[in-house]
Parts: C-alpha cells; structure tokens; sequence
C-alpha cells in the first residue's frame, strides 16, 4: 500500500540511524521508497531539511513528501535547506500532499520543537518491520495512506473556471469601457490560471505514474526478499 511514513525522533542522530534503517528495509524488500527527507523542528515553529535522499522515482518536488514537509512548516513558513531545490509555492499546499488535515495535525502534535522526523513516501507490504525498527530507535511511527491522483477533480476544477470566464465574456459585451477593462483583466487571470492548473494537473498524474512503475520494477527486484519475509511473518504468534 501506497503511504506517507513520518516517524518522529528527539534528536538528529537517532533521525539518521532511523534512516539508515528504512533504507536496510529497502533492501530487504520490506519496503519500496519513493523519495524521503529528514526534517527539523525548530522552536520558532518552521521546519528544515537536514538531509534529503532521491529514490529512483525522483525528487522532492512534487512528491507527497515535499508537500508534507511545507504543511509542517506552519504559518511561519518553511527553512528550506540549502540546495534542497524546494520552493514554498510548490510544497505548501494540502491537495498535493493527499492526505488529510487531520493527519498534519497529528504529526504537528508529535514532530514538536526541537524534535527531527523522517518523512517518506514508501511502498510498504506490511507494517510490523517498519514499526519493530523505528521503535527500537526510540522513534514514534505514524502513517497515513495516499490518495489516488484523479484527473476528474482537476477537470471539475478547469470547468468552474471556464464557466466563469464566459460570464465574463457575456458581460463585457455589454458593459461600459472602464466596467469592460475591469472585466478583461478578470478573464485574462482566470485564463492564465486554469493553464498553470493544467501544467500543474499534467505534472502530478506523470509523477504519479513514474511512482507506479518504480514500485513495480522495485516489486520484481525483490520479490524473492518479500515471499521470505511473508514466510517468516506467517510464523508470528498475533
């Protein structure tokens, strides 16, 4: 299952031990990474990245992680760590993260000040290695699963702008000129954002779909490591 992981550590050395960690489950095919970072909570209420790890399917930016990451930010904004490629109006934003306030919310509770996360998008078969390995590191595990990328909710989102736009239209035909400029203006922002919402529309759905196929490939890569772990899990007393 396709999940948003954020286990949340007192210090920076147990973070990368923590990291470390999630990247030996990787091997073992316990889990299949998409992108993750680890992130700082500072006592002004801003978030930093402190070490950020690129998987085959790509960086930060446009990932699940990336808009977590801005979320946890909070009103003051986001520290983005030095050559972390992050802008704040790419990643603060709820709808690209796909999961719910109310997760934000729980993590906020937990990555308090002075605390270090890992956040990771991850492909994970099953929760027991994750949570065996990050709590003996004293971390705190939480997990939320994503949502699909839909096209439909984009194309709802173009058609109520468009919609507007021949309102618009029809009342500029009709008005006066300082009333017609005004209306002109309106149209041209309204135009110009349902092109960036397209882009933005395009660029989700293909990393969506990148992310798809490296969790395949990842799949078949270790596949031998998984049907040995289900083994040993089925051995497990509940």
């Amino acid at each position: 299952m396709e999940r948003i992981l954020v286990v949340v550590f007192d210090n920076e050395t147990k973070a990368y031990e923590g990291a470390s960690a999630l990247r030996q489950l990787q091997m073992e095919g316990s889990v299949a990474i998409y992108a993750g970072a680890v992130v700082a909570k500072h006592a002004d209420g801003t978030a930093s990245i402190k070490q950020r790890d690129d998987f085959p399917a790509g960086t930060l930016v446009g990932t699940s992680v990336g808009s977590v990451i801005g979320l946890l930010g909070g009103p003051v904004g986001v520290a983005i760590g030095a050559g972390s490629g992050l802008a704040l109006g790419a990643i603060a934003d709820l709808a690209n993260a796909r999961v719910g306030v109310d997760f934000i919310e729980d993590v906020s509770k937990t990555l308090t000040p002075n605390k270090v996360a890992i956040v990771a998008e991850v492909e994970e078969y099953w929760t027991t290695p994750v949570d065996t390995r990050m709590q003996a590191l004293g971390g705190t595990v939480l997990r939320r699963s994503l949502t699909e990328v839909q096209d439909q909710v984009h194309d709802e989102h173009v058609a109520a702008m468009k919609a507007d736009v021949a309102q618009f239209k029809e009342e500029m035909a009709k008005a006066h000129a300082d009333r017609k400029a005004k209306l002109q203006h309106k149209v041209e922002q309204l135009e110009a954002r349902m092109q960036e919402h397209k882009s933005k529309a395009k660029t989700q759905v293909e990393a969506f779909k990148a992310r798809r196929k490296t969790r395949m490939e990842l799949l078949k890569k270790n596949a031998g490591a998984v049907g040995r772990a289900l083994e040993e899990l089925a051995k497990t007393p509940l």
